[in-house]
């Protein structure tokens, strides 16, 4: 009688590692394709048409009719044709810009951005992420392979401009979060400061963070998901997720760096930017806005967000 309540209780107890093994990798797969294949994602806000009451019209509104010259590259592993808008200073300027945007967005997302760079004198690079945009790719890096591309594109601007080149780095969400990680990489000289604006800490922290906030899950389950995916991107692309820290890369950066975040950011929390700007060991500037969500600080604060970046680009470049 024990050797069968004991074959029963083995089996009961493979079978409950199998359901768990078989809901773990299910879960797995899904987000997966949530988090890392590029399409549509529900729980990003829908890009609404342009309005006269947007406190960014007529940024916008100027990006849309500029004339734009287009810009490509092979990424820094020869994989992809990546693809960039580029539209030069009104007076000969050997200062560049290059905006970064963020998760599931593109060149043409940053057109406020641009806007305010071009006012204050500099060429404006915009480059589309791979696989966003016009850029070739399958698989959303969440900055570390994509801080390669912007070493490279930042290698580009020098041969196309000359050795006087002088280059400042500014990055939004998920493209902040690519300028910080950029950040502690061997840099050309030219490269001069950087400005995030609502970057996370790390892949994983983020990915924790939303596994939390979107779906509810608790840190026994949400914990083990992403070491699973951590371990499929590095089967697959050859890097473990706690790689993509932006902390660790900071902690290399010595030159000038601008931290922005809004105070309300409820999809990248606010505590991130105090870990990051604590990281940092270049000369660092910290403004955290009031009443903004997450990348709402420039909509919310025109003229002061466009007084900062210039008071800190004047002190720096």
């Amino acid at each position: 009688m024990q050797k069968k309540h004991r074959k029963k209780c083995y089996i009961w107890l493979i079978t409950i590692i199998t359901m768990f093994f078989t809901l773990y990798l299910g879960a797995g797969y899904y987000f997966y394709q949530v988090a890392f294949v590029p399409g549509h994602k529900s729980f990003l806000k829908k890009h609404k048409a342009l309005s006269k009451s947007d406190p960014l019209y007529k940024e916008k509104l100027w990006y849309l009719n500029s004339k734009k010259q287009q810009y490509s590259i092979k990424s820094a592993d020869n994989k992809f044709r990546l693809v960039a808008n580029y539209l030069p200073a009104s007076s000969k300027s050997f200062k560049t810009v290059v905006i970064l945007h963020g998760y599931m967005g593109n060149k043409d997302k940053m057109g406020q951005y641009a806007a305010l760079f071009h006012q204050l004198g500099y060429n404006v690079l915009l480059p589309d992420a791979r696989s966003h945009g016009a850029s070739q790719g399958h698989f959303i890096g969440y900055g570390w392979p994509e801080r390669n591309d912007v070493k490279k594109w930042s290698q580009y601007i020098i041969k196309k401009q000359g050795s006087n080149s002088k280059i400042v780095i500014f990055g939004l969400s998920m493209g902040a979060a690519t300028a910080m990680m950029t950040s502690g990489e061997k840099l050309p000289t030219q490269v001069k400061a950087i400005i995030e604006d609502c970057g996370y800490t790390s892949i994983e922290d983020e990915l924790n963070y939303e596994a939390n906030k979107l779906y509810k899950l608790p840190a026994m389950v949400e914990v083990p998901i992403v070491k699973l995916l951590s371990l499929s991107v590095k089967m697959k692309y050859g890097y473990f997720l706690s790689e993509g820290n932006c902390i660790k890369q900071l902690k290399k950066n010595h030159r000038p760096f601008l931290f922005i975040h809004g105070e309300k950011d409820k999809f990248v929390p606010m505590h991130m930017v105090y870990k990051n700007y604590q990281a940092c060991r270049g000369p660092k500037e910290l403004w955290v806005t009031k009443n903004a969500a997450h990348a709402e600080s420039f909509p919310k604060h025109p003229k002061i967000y466009k007084n900062k970046i210039a008071q800190f680009l004047n002190k720096y470049v």
